[in-house]
């Protein structure tokens, strides 16, 4: 195999978010600037010679022809396999269940997640190490480092691999497997969950659902699982043809960007359930008929019920969340006496508490729910979950959520997402909070008096790491909290997320729509932040 070197320059934009590096389509199709990317993780790992690498992405637009150039560098770099979904396609969660069945020394998923995609739109790709899951900072760390010394890659001189046709492809030493990317992902949520229960219950007619794919990796997924493994009728799954656009919609399930959905949902023709996955197949979005189930919620709705479900029938060791998510899970640990633990936002930080044994679930309020099955959060395995309780249960997505308020008390919750604000005047915003921060133990403000206000820092129980700058808390006697942080998954400016939080015990008082309910939160929130009087918005970009 002939290998060859090529000059290169380095770019001094490659340091990886919390989901690896996301920049626009027309940023990594440069000339190198994937190739370096690529080569600098390469070159952070201890060793490539002989490994086996995971290689597949959500089908947005640019991933085959990415994927055809890791292929290359990968063979360069001594790996010895490559284990790629057909046409290229895995979902971040059927990833992770490759890397770890496989041993696999780690894979790269190329994937913006819930971005818009498109050639005017989002691209990325993030390396998951051999426990499946995301890199941790360390590695991150060193890839970015690598990134801004980088002055050559290699790069195999060979034909493109055929990724359409599953089986194997040998290349001298080197081997691609090319895998239906569903076998083996469906296979493990057969041995999670109660099929059978689930298709009778379906078949009988006592559930009815719709599943929005949103044009994205979970269509194909969905269909093989829901439709044709539980007996579902054709066309429960809508919107089940990944696209490299995603048909010019938004791969977020939210209520906002699943309207199609939504609107089903809430209206006289509703089925019983109804749920929705992003762009690469780890977030989901849960509703009843005429409810809405925030995310914060069935992370603790879960919890409460895991033993009714036969992948965790024996207990769960202890329960996670991000910062951001809602105290809901909390309250469920405490009944349970069970640990809980409270992370920075990014799934790569439950990594070592789920390898230690120290959590069986964790999520976090941005639409994702996991588990210990794999290293990555996972929209269809949530779905499930919330299939299998209401086929055990006999309840409707309201009785349940309702029930679990009046046992463990509500906390109304909402998240306000102001996108692609200019990042002098967020940063500028965040200035100003900071600033605030000392003073603000002990005042008043009309109701609210502050019991604390810091900025989250993380210690790793597991590895003793820290993780600082995480966001800024602000937390009330009464028990709510708001909670500001800068998003880093976004590809232009800066997304401002405000977190805000109430709880109540009353259950005449728990029906309250949560805008209304956190009226004087919300302005409190301005009057710390002023966000709308720095850029001039009259209201957030997104509210959930």
């Amino acid at each position: 195999m002939k290998i060859k070197t090529v000059p290169t320059q380095p770019f001094d934009d490659q340091k990886p978010g919390t989901s690896g590096l996301r920049k626009k389509v027309k940023v990594f199709q440069q000339p190198n600037y994937l190739e370096n990317f690529v080569q600098s993780i390469f070159d952070s790992l201890p060793d490539t010679q002989g490994a086996c690498l995971v290689l597949g992405g959500d089908g947005r637009y640019f991933n085959r022809e990415a994927i055809q150039i890791i292929i290359k560098i990968a063979a360069a770099n001594g790996f010895s396999h490559l284990i790629i979904g057909q046409g290229g396609l895995l979902s971040t969660p059927a990833a992770s269940h490759l890397i770890r069945k496989n041993q696999a020394s780690g894979g790269l998923v190329l994937s913006a997640s819930h971005n818009p995609g498109g050639p005017d739109e989002d691209f990325g790709i993030k390396y998951n190490v051999s426990n499946g899951g995301p890199a941790p900072e360390k590695y991150t760390d060193e890839f970015y480092r690598q990134s801004k010394i980088i002055s050559e890659y290699k790069i195999a001189e060979i034909e493109d691999i055929d990724l359409d046709s599953t089986g194997e492809q040998q290349i001298e030493t080197f081997k691609v497997t090319i895998v239906d990317p569903v076998d083996d992902y469906a296979d493990l949520m057969n041995q999670i969950f109660d099929f059978p229960l689930i298709k009778k219950t379906i078949e009988s007619g006592d559930i009815t659902l719709c599943f929005d794919a949103m044009h994205a990796i979970t269509g194909p997924y969905a269909k093989r699982i829901i439709e044709k493994m539980l007996g579902a009728k054709t066309g429960s799954v809508i919107n089940a043809t990944p696209l490299p656009d995603f048909g010019g919609g938004h791969p977020d399930p939210n209520l906002a960007h699943a309207k199609q959905l939504a609107d089903l949902m809430f209206s006289s023709d509703a089925p019983t359930f109804g749920a929705a996955s992003d762009g690469d197949g780890d977030r989901n979005m849960i509703l009843g008929n005429n409810i809405f189930v925030t995310p914060s919620d069935s992370l603790a709705i879960m919890a409460a019920n895991a033993q009714l479900i036969p992948g965790y029938n024996r207990g769960i060791a202890g329960v996670a969340r991000s910062m951001p998510t809602s105290q809901a899970v909390d309250r469920v640990a405490e009944a349970l006496d069970i640990a809980c633990y409270e992370t920075p936002t990014g799934w790569k930080y439950f990594g070592n508490l789920l390898d230690a044994g120290k959590i069986t679930l964790c999520g976090e309020e941005s639409f994702g729910t996991g588990s210990n099955h794999v290293r990555e959060k996972d929209g269809l395995w949530a779905v499930l979950f919330w299939l299998n309780l209401l086929a055990k249960t006999g309840q409707s997505v309201s009785d349940i959520v309702h029930q679990h308020w009046q046992k463990f008390g509500r906390d109304i919750y909402s998240r306000h997402d102001y996108e692609a604000v200019d990042l002098t005047l967020a940063n500028g915003i965040f200035d100003y909070l900071r600033e605030q921060l000392p003073s603000l133990p002990g005042k008043n403000f009309g109701k609210f008096t502050v019991k604390f206000a810091d900025e989250f820092s993380y210690q790793d129980p597991v590895d003793g790491s820290i993780s600082k700058n995480q966001g800024i808390r602000i937390g009330f006697e009464d028990g709510s909290r708001m909670v500001f942080r800068l998003s880093g998954t976004g590809t232009v400016g800066a997304t401002l997320r405000i977190y805000l939080e109430k709880f109540e015990s009353d259950p005449a008082l728990q029906d309250q729509d949560a805008q209304i309910a956190l009226a004087d939160l919300i302005d409190l929130a301005e009057q710390l932040c002023e966000i709308k009087k720095r850029t001039g918005r009259d209201t957030p970009t997104v509210i959930t």
